[in-house]
């Protein structure tokens, strides 16, 4: 019953092996995708470009200056003598940040008298500028308690106020890395769209050049052409799987805490599902180039906004919710994150495994039944 399977496997064998160039880019795109992106996308908010005017030019505004430029979250890029040339600035996108500093300002401090300080933030990027507000605050907390210690000494007062310190701490990425949190994405969505363009290309390849017909004339069943020209992209696609994982780890340096068996049974669940898309699509679609378009625009597209690659889908909407059901990058995404960045066992990431399964089971079927039409 299988040897009809190993057939068509061997055929489609041939078929990449014939081709050199094609197997080259099986492997080297989605190698090059991740070290494009891994290389180039950084979420990390540091060293962001700033500007001061600075009125008062006093020990104590350079004091202030310094609590923002000596961490790494804040880079100045000059001080200047007027309003206008900070608006210049923030308009060209060379500074994030703009702090004035009155005249009077170390007249007051020495008073013990209240100072405001002009912050302005660039909000053309939101997320961004919550961070950078978050840390503006921050540094004025600290110089707060600073004066407030100094004003207490000064006073003679040695009895300490009461306060609540909380004590952050940050679990699964402590260091706060974007790395550790798009790479794994990115490994995702390669994985998705790059085996299903593979898989669309399958049969509508035969179609084109007209060698499907001799599938058509053959007793071989339509289980046994969906099953013998599946297995050779999922292995093809699994290797490409194995560099991207290496990558991750060893150029990337991204927090590996997991199990790589179960990881690597879930990459196989899921390209499993992704080449079956493909195969799907490739069963109804008649030429390659609508192939290629219609799978790129229904693997990429919705798991880029909808599978939980750049927010938790419990942020999003009841419709983008709704949507993420039926992305099996949802799923995977949840099991690549998890393994990476939590340890998770197969025990944690069974519910995703068995989407998966069910996924895939679905897509198969449908595409036996496909083929069987195309028969009849």
């Amino acid at each position: 019953m299988f040897r009809r399977v190993l057939a068509i496997i061997a055929k489609e064998m041939r078929e990449l092996l014939r081709d050199p160039i094609y197997v080259a880019l099986s492997l080297l795109v989605p190698v090059t995708g991740i070290y494009i992106m891994g290389a180039g996308i950084n979420l990390d908010v540091k060293n962001i470009p700033m500007a001061v005017y600075d009125r008062d030019r006093s020990a104590v505004s350079r004091e202030y200056i310094s609590s923002f430029i000596n961490s790494d979250y804040f880079r100045l890029i000059g001080q200047v003598d007027h309003d206008t040339q900070a608006e210049e600035w923030m308009a060209l996108g060379k500074i994030r940040l703009f702090i004035e500093i009155p005249e009077n300002f170390s007249e007051k401090l020495a008073a013990d008298k209240p100072v405001t300080v002009r912050v302005a933030i660039d909000g053309s990027f939101p997320s961004r500028a919550e961070v950078i507000t978050g840390y503006v605050n921050a540094i004025h907390y600290q110089t707060n308690n600073r004066l407030l210690a100094d004003y207490m000494r000064k006073s003679g007062q040695t009895t300490e106020l009461p306060e609540i310190s909380p004590i952050a701490i940050v679990w699964y990425n402590p260091t706060l890395e974007s790395k550790n949190f798009i790479i794994p994405g990115m490994l995702a969505i390669l994985l998705l769209f790059y085996p299903a363009i593979l898989g669309s290309l399958v049969v509508v390849r035969e179609k084109e050049i007209g060698t499907i017909y001799n599938l058509y004339c053959s007793p071989v069943k339509g289980w046994e052409v969906v099953l013998g020209k599946a297995i050779p992209y999922i292995a093809i696609s699994f290797a490409a799987y194995l560099l991207l994982f290496l990558l991750t780890v060893f150029i990337f340096e991204v927090k590996f805490t997991g199990s790589f068996f179960v990881l690597s049974l879930s990459a196989l669940l899921f390209l499993a599902c992704t080449v079956g898309y493909g195969l799907l699509l490739s069963m109804l679609i008649s030429t390659q180039i609508a192939a290629m378009f219609i799978t790129l625009i229904t693997t990429l597209m919705p798991s880029l906004y909808y599978s939980g690659l750049l927010a938790p889908i419990s942020g999003q909407s009841m419709a983008g919710k709704f949507i993420s059901v039926f992305l099996p990058s949802t799923y995977f995404m949840e099991v690549v994150r998890g393994i990476y960045l939590k340890g998770a066992t197969f025990a944690v990431v069974y519910p995703s495994l068995l989407a998966l399964v069910i996924y895939l089971t679905t897509l198969y079927v449908l595409a036996v039944i496909s083929f069987r039409k195309k028969v009849s």
